[in-house]
């Protein structure tokens, strides 16, 4: 009976995408020179275990590119070669390589050849040229003079292997594959029956394996396993034909400092709690698909509508009759919220996720603009919505390029300041309330607000002197604007800052910057922390509820006469603090049933959006309440000024306004 391996293919990439971020995370600690040797064996077990799976899939390519890279690091781990500059580079190169190899094979797109092959050029010339052997790896007279006859190999698993899906009987059948060989089994840690669990192993091995076999070939039959037991593999010498013959206990004795002597393989997790998460797989998480995480998530969302609209029908009972009823549903009330909370956390990933992506970034970027760096991080493990996480990178991306071609002077200047000439770009993450605060902030020579007032007039944006510092430094925000001397090819084409701000407000959020001239400048953001769920508050209009983003809420307001204005050829304004606001009447708006009554007896709620204020003329305020998001578009066409729906808890469909929305086309209509 065949297999299909095709059924396998997306964890295997899945998985290798992961070991090929871990090499490059391991990689950028690498200290040249002084390199940890428990980090390079991280790299070379990524490495071995992505060539390992291409090759079980049959995905060649990806297996023969990746052993080039394993054959080097093989010899690094070895002492054979010392970590250098050079070498680290060639390895990222290597990783990126390795990346678009597998999206190839998973895409089904043609290979860069070129590409390809650049790499394993420059990984054969390495492998190639000269170096020093190390003390360890220089052959002894009496090792010179030897030949290797076999091997003996003990292989001690680990009690959970079985766990895995492993088995030690395979491995030995490959092993009698390559040659002629003996087992002993070791029976010392065997419980009794009463006592034996039949998921554990106990047993333990030796072997000789006679023949003419390299290393490598027995290392491959462990590869399975390698961080699941203890493995010593020791040459089995033979002296030179032209010895004399020795009899077989002085050959026995003869062998044993030989296999003393010979390099020993000792591949082992780091504790025993390593070893019991490799044994039930990713440290006992599993794999679950977004889309069932979704779904369970919507019927989360259909729970809590369907309580709330329990709760609804049951405030018109008597609480002394239905006392046992009314205490059932206040019960059912804590459970769903529980449950809600529950669910949601379960597509809350750490922002580490998005922060690991940027030490390869300043890195290449940094040797490019020849300045030194140095990132720092804090709140790694501060958790946030899944698509938000998507979402978001993008922004961080555009701001830490920002902060290295234009916060961060180059070493002279800096030194020629009194700093220290290498730079630092701090990026950190933390919770307030219900959302998640992410700043992004540098040393460098901060913002320069004549530089800044300058290009604004040039590019005929209205801007005076009087303006505040917070207002002069929202000018960068504005689309085409740059400050750059010159356009390269990281920034100065004025498209990075306001795609930020844009971004960032798609996803319910709001982006500040703070500058101390000479000291640095900071960028603050603040999301929400999941789409699924929104704060809310709710409206009343010709007779619908309408739900208000409570992120973009100013204030509300019942306007006095004194305060409205009529523009000529305009709409209504109204002043609120001396700053005039565009009247929007969300019924004539949305061409909803009634007329409206008299500014003076409606309620202005004053939003903000794209540094816009409006005034939103509604009936009445209703009240303020989390809402389960549903996705307008999908279910039904995309509504202009409509950012989604959502189930009140009488049943009805009620509309969330797209505040943002409504801003650019008010705009455009008064631009008209």
């Amino acid at each position: 009976m065949s297999i299909d391996l095709a059924r396998f293919h997306q964890t295997f990439f899945e998985e290798s995408f992961e070991r090929a971020d871990s090499m490059e995370e391991a990689l950028l600690k690498l200290d040249v020179g002084a390199a940890d040797p428990e980090t390079i064996n991280t790299i070379f077990r990524a490495a071995h275990s992505i060539k390992g799976g291409a090759a079980t899939f049959g995905f060649s390519a990806i297996a023969q590119f990746t052993h080039g890279v394993e054959t080097l690091l093989d010899e690094m781990r070895a002492g054979k070669r010392l970590v250098e500059q050079n070498s680290v580079d060639l390895f990222l190169r290597a990783t990126d390589v390795i990346r678009n190899l597998l999206g190839a094979a998973r895409n089904g797109d043609p290979i860069d050849t070129d590409a390809v092959a650049a790499v394993q050029r420059e990984i054969a010339a390495m492998l190639a040229g000269e170096s020093a052997p190390s003390a360890e790896t220089t052959p002894t007279a009496a090792e010179s003079a030897a030949v290797v006859s076999g091997w003996r190999i003990r292989f001690e698993p680990e009690a959970g292997l079985f766990r895995s899906g492993n088995d030690p009987l395979r491995i030995f059948r490959g092993l009698q594959e390559l040659g002629r060989y003996e087992v002993v089994v070791e029976l010392d840690k065997l419980p009794s029956f009463a006592e034996a669990d039949p998921e554990a192993c106990y047993l333990s091995w030796t072997l000789e394996l006679r023949g003419d076999v390299a290393r490598d070939e027995i290392q491959d039959q462990f590869a399975w396993v390698e961080d699941e037991c203890k493995l010593d593999i020791a040459a089995l010498v033979d002296a030179q034909p032209q010895a004399p013959a020795v009899a077989p206990s002085a050959q026995a004795s003869a062998q044993a400092p030989a296999a003393a002597a010979a390099k020993v393989t000792e591949l082992r997790p780091q504790s025993a709690e390593a070893a019991r998460g490799h044994a039930l797989g990713d440290s006992g998480s599993i794999r679950v698909g977004t889309e069932k995480i979704d779904a369970l998530i919507n019927l989360v969302g259909e729970l809590v509508i369907t309580e709330a609209m329990l709760a609804q029908l049951s405030a018109v009972l008597d609480p002394v009759k239905h006392e046992g009823l009314l205490a059932g549903l206040s019960q059912l009330d804590r459970n769903t919220r529980e449950l809600q909370e529950a669910v949601l956390s379960t597509r809350m990933l750490p922002i580490e996720n998005v922060f690991s992506r940027f030490p390869r970034l300043v890195r290449d970027l940094a040797g490019k603009l020849g300045k030194q760096v140095r990132l720092t991080t804090s709140g790694e493990g501060t958790e946030l919505d899944k698509g938000v996480i998507e979402k978001i990178t993008d922004p961080l991306n555009h701001l830490v390029r920002n902060c290295l071609d234009h916060g961060l002077e180059t070493t002279e200047q800096r030194r020629a300041a009194g700093k220290d000439p290498v730079g630092t770009v701090h990026l950190a993450a933390v919770h307030q309330g219900g959302h998640i605060v992410i700043q992004v902030s540098d040393d460098g020579r901060g913002l320069d607000r004549a530089r800044i007032l300058a290009k604004a007039r040039e590019n005929g944006i209205a801007c005076s002197d009087s303006m505040s510092d917070a207002e002069v430094h929202q000018l960068i925000f504005l689309p085409g604007f740059s400050t750059a001397e010159q356009v390269t090819d990281v920034s100065g084409r004025g498209v990075g800052m306001d795609v930020v701000k844009r971004n960032i407000q798609a996803l319910g959020g709001s982006a500040d910057l703070s500058s101390t001239p000479g000291s640095g400048t900071c960028f603050t953001i603040r999301l929400p922390l999941t789409l699924a769920i929104l704060d809310g508050m709710s409206v009343s209009v010709g007779g619908e509820i309408l739900f208000l983003p409570l992120a973009s809420v100013v204030e509300s307001l019942q306007p006095e006469a004194e305060q409205i204005k009529h523009v000529v050829g305009q709409d209504t304004v109204i002043r609120v603090r001396n700053e005039y606001v565009p009247v929007v009447d969300l019924r004539s708006w949305f061409n909803l049933p009634g007329s409206s009554a008299p500014l003076t007896e409606s309620i202005a709620v004053i939003v903000e959006a794209d540094s816009r204020k409006l005034a939103l003329r509604v009936d009445a305020l209703v009240g303020q309440q989390q809402v389960v998001i549903k996705n307008l578009e999908n279910n039904y066409r995309r509504v202009p000024g409509m950012s989604g729906a959502t189930i009140s808890a009488d049943g009805r469909v009620a509309f969330i306004l797209d505040v943002g929305d409504l801003a650019r086309q008010t705009q455009r209509a008064a631009a008209a």
